[in-house]
């Protein structure tokens, strides 16, 4: 297997892990709401905490992540987060939960900005949408196996143990990391052949404009504004659906472990798809704006499945329409993702990455909290039709600010 190919599960592994330690806390939730007595709104705060410091997270790990390196900055990231796992064993209330909730965050948002420029470092264009999507698999793959893992963890060890675990699989990643990964021009076992094709297709690797200077971009806005909507539905059905399904499918713990993480395996086939397509399409002549935008309106459009899953009348119609809601979420998902890599040079992705995770994780924290308040007075119906909706205003938004997706570089 190629080296490339090799890193590429080697970032997919860690973003299962980050998944894992992100999701655990949507499955322990009802344990935890009823023994400390945390009502729909403080749990949305809680959540909204999270998504707060991950967005602030991400506009200081993407400069950080340029200068530093991948594989340092990646490290130190990895290494705060999991610690960050493991003391939510010692959690015992609203404020407690925050706090770690929020260090979770913050550390955990340097996931998707290196592993973005990993991508741009060793992948040329026409295959990088495949090189994100197949980290991207590790999202759904840590929601998938975090719901049976999870409960199987709280009826043999306590919930505790459902946080010390996979925090210690994290600092174990990091050994790994620190062995095997170098850049492709360092790297020790890289074939020649390989080595020639990167080094010639890869996008540039320097930049001489500060970092400052992508402001001057129409494109640089179009993508932040897209993002700003764009994440919410995928939080929703992450930190929300175990509630859900309990609250109003009349699930209990034991169908959460059967049940819940099938929307998951739907996820991650769909940025399987998602970048696949997108490939396939650059690949078969197509240009990097239609197979982009093609590609992504075909997520957007096939989202609105999520609004009539809330008046399904049973529970496994709502949860067979949320699969497929997910499975769109991430078509698009796989596709709007590489954007950063098709526009800036490699230099400054980390950078891009940082500001364009960072609004999605503050809207997505802005909603979430409003999400709560509408649940705890209006019920989930005013919710799913917000997730439904929110990715036909992303498309368009991208449509109208970033008219042409090419490289900006030396423009």
């Amino acid at each position: 297997m190629a080296v490339r190919w090799r890193i590429a599960i080697l970032l997919a592994i860690i973003t299962t892990i980050n998944y894992v330690d992100r999701s655990v806390f949507g499955v322990v939730a009802p344990v935890i709401r009823e023994l400390y007595a945390i009502g729909d709104e403080h749990y949305g705060l809680i959540t909204s905490g999270f998504l707060l410091a991950y967005g602030i997270g991400q506009l200081l790990s993407g400069p950080l992540i340029d200068r530093l390196g991948t594989k340092r900055a990646f490290s130190l990231a990895a290494i705060v987060w999991s610690i960050a796992t493991i003391l939510h064993a010692l959690g015992r209330g609203v404020v407690s939960f925050f706090s770690l909730r929020a260090i979770l965050g913050l550390a955990e948002a340097a996931n998707f900005p290196a592993a973005t420029k990993a991508v741009a470092q060793w992948f040329p264009a026409k295959e990088r949408s495949t090189g994100v999507s197949i980290f991207m698999l590790g999202a759904g793959l840590g929601a998938i196996i975090t719901p049976p893992s999870t409960v199987l963890i709280l009826e043999t060890l306590g919930w505790q143990w459902a946080f010390i675990l996979p925090g210690s699989l994290g600092l174990l990643w990091v050994w790994l990391w620190h062995r095997w990964y170098y850049l492709p021009d360092e790297h020790p076992t890289i074939a020649p052949e390989e080595r020639q094709l990167i080094l010639e297709e890869r996008s540039p690797q320097v930049s001489k404009a500060p970092w400052y200077s992508l402001v001057r971009y129409k494109e640089f806005w179009g993508l932040m504004l897209a993002r700003v909507v764009s994440d919410f539905p995928f939080y929703f059905f992450l930190f929300w659906l175990p509630q859900y399904l309990i609250d109003a499918r009349g699930f209990n713990l034991r169908d959460i472990a059967i049940f819940a993480w099938l929307p998951w395996v739907a996820a991650d086939i769909g940025a399987l798809t998602g970048g696949t397509l997108s490939s396939w399409l650059v690949a078969r002549g197509k240009s990097i704006n239609f197979a982009r935008k093609a590609v992504i309106w075909l997520g957007a459009l096939l989202v609105l499945v999520a609004i009539p899953a809330v008046r399904a009348e049973s529970g496994m119609v709502a949860l067979s329409l949320i699969c497929f809601a997910m499975f769109a979420i991430q078509i698009k998902g796989a596709v709007f993702f590489t954007l950063p890599t098709d526009l800036f040079p490699a230099a400054k992705v980390a950078t891009v990455w940082g500001v364009f995770g960072a609004v999605g994780s503050l809207g997505a924290s802005v909603l979430g909290y409003v999400a709560g308040q509408l649940i705890g007075s209006a019920g989930y119906e005013p919710v799913f039709i917000i997730v439904g909706l929110l990715h036909i205003v992303s498309a368009t938004l991208l449509m109208l600010f970033v008219p042409n997706i090419r490289s900006l570089e030396g423009q």
